[in-house]
């Protein structure tokens, strides 16, 4: 496989592509998320959502509650679910990784109570791939955005790019002769 340097994915690609494959660890049925923190192009932590540890996995009992094949089911009932930003957040936390000025790479747009906690934790830039938030939950983000507390952008893995990764998920490592 012949893989010019112009071809390699951007900085911001790369870091999405990292998110989106922290998402297939998802143990919710309803939206696959994954989240990367990153600070000076080095990741520092990792978190896909999906119901709290020691908790059984949606996935693993087909629903998310009885009788519910999926969260979003209900318009009473909660997610089960811990975010996956959260859940980047905490794996950070509990190691004594500070977050302080780090930038976070999601694939679905944090919802307020995240973004809350992403600010909270001193994440300044958040990079997403999917929009979330709409009508009142847009406006208290843009406050949020105006007060300078965090700055959200959306960005979007080219196709050529996945494509071109997709080779290397795809095919063991060759080694070239010597």
């Amino acid at each position: 496989m012949n893989y010019l340097h112009d071809e390699r994915p951007t900085w911001n690609e790369y870091f999405l592509m990292m998110a989106k494959l922290a998402s297939t660890r998802s143990t919710c049925l309803a939206f696959p998320v994954g989240a990367v923190i990153v600070k000076d192009r080095q990741i520092l932590a990792t978190g896909y959502n999906g119901s709290p540890s020691g908790s059984l996995h949606c996935t693993a009992q087909g629903f998310c509650y009885p009788g519910l094949p999926t969260c979003d089911s209900s318009v009473s009932l909660p997610s089960r679910a811990v975010h996956a930003e959260s859940n980047a957040i905490a794996q950070a936390a509990k190691h004594g990784i500070s977050t302080q000025s780090a930038s976070i790479y999601i694939t679905l747009e944090p919802c307020l109570s995240c973004l809350k906690l992403i600010i909270s934790s001193g994440i300044k830039d958040v990079y997403y791939e999917t929009p979330f938030n709409i009508g009142d939950k847009a406006t208290v983000r843009d406050m949020f955005i105006q007060e300078g507390l965090v700055n959200l952008e959306q960005i979007c893995l080219s196709e050529d790019t996945a494509k071109r990764s997709a080779l290397f998920l795809l095919n063991s490592t060759k080694l070239s002769e010597f």
